[in-house]
């Protein structure tokens, strides 16, 4: 059923499983016209934001309800072919390409906020609810969902990559903010993980065994997450700095002395041409750090001040605030941006991203030899950092028809992981494995570890039919 596309050399693992006429039958059957074959429907749901190339799902069925994910599983089970989940496609990894064929589940239609529990802190949700719909429908109680990943994720999909973003410094990731999930298993089996309860010691961890799964034990289709009190008072800064150098080491600063900032993002001079030029800003075009801060009046204040006096030991100048929200979603809406400003600034580019993570002690040696490796290459890059966890990503762009660009490429983003890997850090912060970071994971975790893994697979899912072919092979 897979139509002929090219396939890059960099994606492993593409052993094409056939998909029987009678299970395409029997879905169009359950499903009628929300099963589709057609080619266009099935490339749309075959690629994601990252620059791999793989065969399109045999088909995709757009689920409305849990039953609908439990009945297309079984189906899938009956015939042991692979199943997808797909929300909005904004992974950066590779997780939703079919790279063993099968089919692509759908549930950006289960997009039901389904009870607000204003008292308690909590919201549950389907799994299609995306981040800025969820903060939309609990704005009115006076709480909001902190996680921010930059797009606007669905919920199902930020959980099953442990998402976090550029709060996670304050409110923590995915992983602290998932309470409880429904999800079904490659049995087609629903099962529910966790409760609305702060805290439990019933038993194994299973919520936290599905946040970051990547879709290859089940199928998410609800979630329940913390919520947050409004801050009394927001405001936003930018300020810019002489060198990249100056900018991280005022921030390691910044957290070293417990100064709770919300958020603190570098983005390098490169990065601000780039953004200046898609979203008509005049951002000085320097190294700089965009941050915000939350509380009283008088908290914001106060740290305020003392980042300020922080940055101005480091050569910080220029200190800009925006304390209004049109103001501040100017700013951050530029941030989120930066991708997109970047593949603009080279047309027909492909970015090759990284996503490492470090001890913020140790951010400033991960960070400063890896710009130099980058200058040194010649090859066009992006910087935008997470930096107050120890989180950064570089961008490199590259022509896609120019296999050693790609190789240049990969070879600064090996020797980055490396590097994030002999300082204790991760070969990735936030962006989950996938595809791309496969071998990454085995020199990071070890291959005890990576097998411990591989028998949970094979118990959870015996004819491994949830998203094969990501995060290890077996």
């Amino acid at each position: 059923m897979n139509a002929a596309t090219p396939v890059s050399h960099l994606v492993p693992d593409i052993h094409l499983r056939e998909v029987p006429l009678a299970l395409i039958e029997a879905l169009k059957a359950r499903f009628a016209e929300r099963c589709s074959t057609a080619l266009v429907m099935r490339e749309q749901h075959g690629r994601d934001e990252s620059s791999f190339e793989a065969p399109p799902p045999a088909a995709v069925v757009f689920a409305e309800s849990t039953q609908d994910v439990a009945d297309a599983v079984k189906l899938a089970s009956a015939y042991r072919v692979p199943v997808i989940p797909f929300g909005v496609g904004t992974s950066l990894e590779g997780h939703l390409l079919a790279v063993q064929g099968g089919i692509s589940l759908d549930v950006s239609r289960m997009n039901q906020v389904l009870s607000i529990a204003a008292s308690d802190l909590t919201v549950t949700v389907q799994p299609g609810v995306t981040r800025k719909q969820l903060n939309e429908a609990v704005k009115s109680t006076g709480l909001f969902f902190p996680i921010d990943p930059g797009a606007d994720a669905t919920l199902g999909g930020m959980c099953a990559t442990r998402a976090s973003g550029t709060n996670a410094v304050r409110y923590g990731t995915m992983r602290e903010n998932v309470l409880a999930l429904q999800v079904v298993t490659a049995s087609g089996d629903i099962i529910r993980t966790g409760t609305r309860a702060k805290k439990s010691s019933a038993g194994y961890d299973l919520t936290r065994l599905m946040v970051g799964s990547e879709g290859t034990l089940g199928v998410i289709t609800e979630v329940t997450v913390k919520l947050y009190p409004l801050p009394e008072a927001i405001s936003a800064a930018i300020c810019s700095f002489p060198s990249i150098e100056a900018a991280v080491r005022s921030t390691i600063q910044i957290i070293q002395m417990g100064i709770p900032i919300a958020r603190v993002e570098l983005i390098d001079s490169n990065t601000v041409r780039m953004v200046n030029a898609y979203a008509k800003l005049g951002l000085r075009e320097e190294p700089l750090l965009l941050m915000e801060f939350h509380g009283s009046p008088a908290g914001v204040k106060e740290q305020a001040e003392l980042v300020q006096e922080i940055a101005s030991e480091f050569g910080g100048n220029a200190f800009e605030w925006a304390t209004t929200p049109e103001e501040r979603t100017r700013l951050w809406t530029a941030r989120h941006n930066a991708y997109f400003a970047a593949i603009q600034s080279k047309p027909g580019c492909r970015a090759i991203s990284t996503d490492t993570c470090v001890p913020i002690s140790r951010l400033a040696d991960c960070l400063l030899d890896s710009v130099a490796e980058a200058d040194a290459s010649g090859i066009p890059y992006f910087l935008v950092g997470h930096v107050g966890d120890g989180n950064f990503h570089f961008g490199y762009l590259i022509d896609p028809a120019k296999p050693e660009e790609r190789a240049l490429a990969e070879q600064l983003n090996h020797a980055l992981v490396a590097r994030a890997l002999r300082l204790d850090g991760t070969c990735t912060g936030e962006h989950g494995v996938g595809l791309h970071k496969m071998d990454f994971l085995v020199t990071e975790a070890g291959a005890g570890a990576v097998d411990m893994m591989r028998t949970i697979k094979r118990a959870l899912d015996p004819n491994n039919i949830m998203n094969p072919g990501k995060i290890f092979s077996l």
